[in-house]
């Protein structure tokens, strides 16, 4: 099925930095895409960088974890084995570092699908890196505790709430001029449903959602969204048009 997405009504609400691309791909496709950034990433700095030469393996939990962990962390030792949780994220590394991950998940773009892997099952006595953003779920580290491994953490970046501008959404609502709008992440969508007023979510709640994983689907029906969730097979901006392609031309 071509991706024609003509007269389609999109808001992005990715981080200002990283909208470009998604915007620029449903564009091309023909929709009508503009951007509402909901989160802002900013980078940590460690006070005390770990000595990497003691990892066995690092894993990067997102692709921001590779973007600001590389800058925190400094160079990698040779020949240090690296695992991304998703494709994004192994994207990412092959983009800045010239290889492939030593471990990835074929399928699923979380912790489970990392946890699955086979390099992962057998991590007793191993040192094993956690390079994400500030808090986030614990499920990676408790279950590689559980299976033998002694892990850290390298926290090296944080979700922020930016100042927003919610003038377009609030038009586009009372219009009835959007179409479908993009959350690529739980917080991303706590901070909408914190922007408008009653009778505005009540309006949005009307709106299809477009997730990248299904459990961003099951926060926006606890959040009491009508139609349901159309759920990307992963978070790249090829998956995200797919998605809406198909939904589009079954709708």
């Amino acid at each position: 099925m071509p991706n024609d997405l003509t007269g389609l009504r999109v808001m992005v609400t990715r981080p200002t930095e990283q909208a470009g691309p998604l915007l620029e791909a449903l564009r091309s496709a023909g929709a009508e895409a503009w951007s509402l950034p909901l989160l802002e990433i900013l980078p940590l700095s460690l006070s005390a960088p770990p000595d990497l030469t003691g990892y066995d393996l690092i894993i990067f939990i997102s692709p921001n974890a590779v973007i600001h962990g590389l800058a925190a962390l400094g160079p990698l030792p040779p020949g240090r084995k690296l695992a991304a949780v998703g494709k994004g994220t192994a994207r990412e590394i092959q983009a800045r570092l010239g290889r492939v991950p030593d471990v990835f998940p074929a399928s699923r773009s979380d912790s489970e699908g990392l946890l699955a892997e086979p390099a992962l099952r057998e991590v007793a006595g191993q040192h094993i890196l956690i390079v994400r953003g500030k808090g986030g779920r614990k499920l990676l580290a408790d279950t590689l505790r559980q299976r033998g491994a002694t892990v850290d953490y390298a926290e090296v970046y944080e979700r922020r709430r930016p100042d927003i501008d919610t003038d377009r959404l609030e038009t586009a609502l009372h219009e009835g001029s959007l179409d479908v709008f993009t959350i690529t992440s739980r917080a991303a969508l706590d901070n909408l449903m914190s922007l408008l007023s009653p009778a505005l979510l009540n309006a949005l709640r009307r709106i299809p959602v477009l997730v990248i994983h299904p459990r961003q689907a099951v926060a926006v029906r606890g959040h009491g969204f009508l139609p349901p969730p159309i759920v990307a097979r992963d978070g790249s901006d090829a998956a995200i048009i797919e998605a809406l392609t198909v939904w589009k031309h079954s709708a």
